[in-house]
């Protein structure tokens, strides 16, 4: 390999804080208009946490809108930061499942667990790499909230699944 390839394959893994807040903003809207659109068709013994979730990816999307607005951060919202393992993860999760009609409890929750570790996954990552600032004590709070969020929805996954509720 040349040097030229090298340099090519080291810029393919870096990426700017810009477009990691974009794909962020993409991937709380997408969760919330599935959540939002999920509200009638789940069971009435999950349709409160649906309505939650939906609330919280509208909240993650406003915090995200209102950071990419802010003038102060406009330089550091151009800077380049390597890819996160758990980019290409988090990415997938912008491409919804059909759960069909009436989809089952267990489904829904397997499905936010699963999200929420992702989105967990990433901004803990993110956390990690980015550069101290604003943007960084957003992705700190966000993979602490989805950690929260992913611990919750496994004590109600237990408690559906194994109290024969699905």
């Amino acid at each position: 390999m040349t040097e030229g390839t090298h340099a090519i394959d080291r810029l393919r893994g870096k990426t700017t804080l810009r477009e990691i807040l974009e794909v962020a903003t993409g991937f709380e809207a997408s969760a919330r208009d599935f959540y939002a659109a999920l509200i009638p068709r789940v069971s009435k013994r999950i349709r409160y946490l649906v309505e939650e979730l939906a609330a919280e990816e509208q909240r993650h999307y406003d915090l995200f809108n209102a950071l990419a607005r802010r003038a102060d951060i406009a330089d550091q919202v151009k800077e380049e930061i390597q890819r996160t393992a758990s980019d290409s993860k988090f990415s997938d999760c912008l491409h919804l499942p059909d759960l069909g009609e009436n989809p089952d409890d267990q489904t829904v929750l397997q499905y936010a667990m699963g999200r929420e570790h992702a989105a967990m996954t990433h901004y803990g990552e993110l956390a990690e790499t980015a550069p101290e600032g604003p943007i960084r004590d957003l992705f700190r709070y966000l993979a602490s909230e989805e950690t929260q969020h992913k611990l919750e929805l496994e004590k109600i996954y237990y408690d559906t699944v194994h109290s024969g509720g699905v």
